[in-house]
Order: C-alpha cells, then sequence, then structure tokens
C-alpha cells in the first residue's frame, strides 16, 4: 500500500508539469495556426485529446477543449481585425493578400452566397469543413461584417471546432493502448480529413479537363 501511493506520489509532479508546459503550449499553437493559417492545428488538438486521455486527471479533456476553443477565437479575431484592416486601407495589406491568395475564386464565390443566405450561421460551418474558413473569412471582411457580428458568430464555430477534432483524438485514443500510438492514429485521421477536399478537386478538375 505505501509503495503504491509513493509511486503515485512520484507521477503526479510529471503529469503536472506537463500540463504547465502542454496547455500554454498548445494554446499558442493553435492561435498561432489560427492566425496564420498554415499549422494543422485540427492535429494539434486531436494529439492534446489522445493525450488528455491517458493522463489520470478527469478535468485533463475539458481543459484541452477550453484551451483550444480560446485560442482558435483569439487567432480568429484578431486575422479579422487585420484583415479589416486591409480592406479600409487603398493599399490593402498582406494579411488581406495571403486571405485572398488562399481562397479559391470559386470557393469565395460560394461562401459569398451561403453568407448572404444564411448569415453569421455559415461560421460554423466554416469552420467544420476543410478549408473552409478562410472564403467565409474573406466574404465576411468583403461583405463589410462588423467585427463584433463576426466574434459572436465565431464563438460557436470554434466552440463546435474544438470539440469535433478532440473527439477524433478521444476515438484514436481509445483505440490503442498507447498514447503515442493514438497520436499518430488521430494525425492520420485529421491529415486524410483535411486533405480530402483538395484531393477530390483536382480529381475532379482533372477528370473534367481529360473529358473536354
Amino acid at each position: 500500500m505505501i509503495q503504491e501511493f509513493q509511486s503515485v506520489v512520484r507521477e503526479l509532479p510529471t503529469e503536472s508539469a506537463q500540463q504547465a508546459v502542454g496547455y500554454p503550449t498548445l494554446f499558442l499553437l493553435v492561435a498561432l495556426g489560427s492566425l496564420v493559417p498554415v499549422i494543422p492545428t485540427g492535429a494539434l488538438v486531436s494529439s492534446a485529446a489522445v493525450v488528455a486521455l491517458h493522463q489520470s486527471s478527469p478535468f485533463s479533456l475539458v481543459f484541452v477543449f477550453l484551451v483550444a476553443s480560446a485560442a482558435a477565437f483569439l487567432g480568429d479575431v484578431c486575422l479579422y481585425w487585420l484583415g479589416q484592416r486591409g480592406v479600409r486601407s487603398k493599399n490593402g495589406s498582406k494579411w488581406l493578400e495571403t486571405l485572398t491568395r488562399r481562397a479559391a475564386p470559386e470557393r469565395l464565390a460560394q461562401a459569398q452566397e451561403k453568407l448572404a443566405e444564411h448569415g453569421g450561421t455559415v461560421l460554423v460551418l466554416s469552420r467544420l469543413v476543410p478549408a473552409g474558413r478562410i472564403p467565409v473569412m474573406l466574404a465576411c471582411l468583403l461583405g463589410k461584417m462588423p467585427l463584433k457580428t463576426f466574434a459572436r458568430g465565431d464563438v460557436p464555430a470554434c466552440l463546435a471546432w474544438a470539440a469535433t477534432y478532440q473527439l477524433i483524438g478521444i476515438l484514436g485514443g481509445s483505440l490503442f493502448p498507447e498514447p503515442w500510438q493514438g497520436v499518430v492514429a488521430a494525425v492520420a485521421l485529421t491529415v486524410v480529413i483535411s486533405g480530402a477536399p483538395a484531393v477530390w478537386r483536382r480529381l475532379r478538375a482533372r477528370f473534367g479537363h481529360g473529358t473536354a
């Protein structure tokens, strides 16, 4: 009994230290990935969920959810604010140019059409659909949506996004006994989900070109 208690005590500082470093790192990377859309933030959240699933604290998954959703919201709001400055400026800005380059014309047209039909509710789906966030955000910018209106619609979008990718991590982590195995499975699944639309568009374009 004493030996078991000692082993638990030895493990607590290690897990606490991991959490002290892990949560701020997750927040920073997700916020940065939302601001600079090149970091696979979904894979980060899924991986963090796998690690949290194997920890002894029952609140680890809750902390991952709160940190990820808050960081995603902060990154989105900052990026939208920077984009607004570019829209108002006569010379534009590098942030607006980056958003425009990353939004295919047909995706932007679809986003503008859906935004006109459904309003801010499109923001929730934009976070869940791979490569859907930037076209919808750009459509909101070009439609002169106020920052407060965007922020209100982005709150449920970030919550749904964090919950979805955390669920992917939980599923991956529950299938394997070792955390690293679950992380590999979760990352692979998020990469497939994120890359599937782009691969489909390329195949469809190539097929259409071949039949023309």
